[in-house]
């Protein structure tokens, strides 16, 4: 049996840049990524897909404002937002993947899975809502868009205007692991957890309900691929490899490097915010749960990235 192989692909990473934002291109962007992951495919290794959203979430929840603004019509929950661009990415990935099977002669089926992550809902970061999503607005509108919700978190975005903010909590369980598990199991290369998965509550009954929150995808993905005992996770990224001194004359690129010198190298403030810090902070994670490979790097060296010849690999 080939090795599981559990692969996060950046939502950005869809968006070459801004002139080809469109659904078309981010296929064709998603289309080239797949050409990747299925040079991994046909080398044996068992493949699990996760994926960020921001992108997409951010377009949707910008038409929604704006058919609210202009037609009247009913706003979509950021929640739904996230299930939708779940469900659109996902059918692309598949639909990539599928073809690319097809392409090389493959007898293999991709498959994605809505999936639900629990969140907590004494997390802190409920508390105090970080997360800037969906559109800006100026002085003149922030009293209107205050009334008509009310429940919205809103705070002034370094000068840009006023903007909604959201909690970003802890994922703490993948409600649909023991699902991907079967399809695994059952030969499917599996898409799941999109965006980090839909947030959800559960109560003391046991019953779930969605809540307007963002989960980091990379936490989720690392979550995901220690409950699935996934042998390698690989985060894909912009980069081929993590640096320290990005951007200075002191820049180093990271071959191998252990857990205790990457948290190091996060108190020496290497890793920007936002950025590759909660991508370290992912590896470290899986790798303290038991994990054996944590791989950082960019979609065209995955390859070679699973054959040690290129990305950061961290090491217990």
């Amino acid at each position: 049996m080939g090795k599981l192989v559990l692969i996060a692909i950046g939502g950005n990473s869809i968006i070459k840049d801004t002139s080809r934002q469109d659904v078309e291109a981010q296929y064709e962007a998603i289309c080239e990524t797949a050409e990747h992951i299925a040079d991994l495919i046909e080398s044996g290794c068992k493949v699990v897909i996760t994926h960020g959203n921001g992108p997409q979430v951010g377009f949707l929840l910008r038409r929604s404002e704006i058919a609210e603004a202009v037609e009247g019509l009913h706003p979509i929950p950021l929640v739904s937002c996230g299930a939708d661009s779940q469900g659109a990415l996902g059918y692309q990935i598949q639909q990539a993947m599928d073809n690319e099977f097809r392409k090389r002669g493959i007898d293999k089926q991709s498959v994605s899975v809505v999936t639900q992550v629990l969140v907590d809902q004494d997390d802190p970061a409920f508390g105090k809502p970080t997360k800037p999503i969906g559109s800006f607005y100026g002085d003149d509108m922030i009293e209107v868009v205050k009334k008509e919700h009310p429940e919205w978190c809103m705070v002034s975005d370094a000068g840009r205007g006023w903007r909604r903010v959201v909690a970003s909590p802890e994922p703490k369980e993948i409600i649909e692991a023991k699902a991907v598990q079967n399809l695994i199991e059952a030969g499917y290369c599996v898409v799941a957890a999109g965006g980090g998965g839909i947030p959800v509550l559960r109560d003391e009954k046991g019953f779930l309900s969605g809540v307007d929150a963002v989960i980091d995808k990379d936490f989720a993905s690392s979550l995901l691929a220690s409950k699935l005992k996934a042998d390698t996770l690989i985060i894909s990224t912009g980069v081929p490899k993590v640096y320290i001194g990005y951007g200075k004359p002191s820049q180093k690129a990271l071959d191998q490097v252990t857990v205790e010198e990457l948290k190091r190298y996060i108190a020496e403030g290497h890793f920007a915010a936002g950025s590759m810090l909660p991508k370290v902070e992912a590896v470290i994670r899986f790798m303290e749960n038991g994990g054996s490979e944590a791989i950082i790097t960019s979609p065209e060296c995955l390859n070679d990235a699973v054959s040690g010849n290129s990305g950061t690999h961290v090491i217990p």
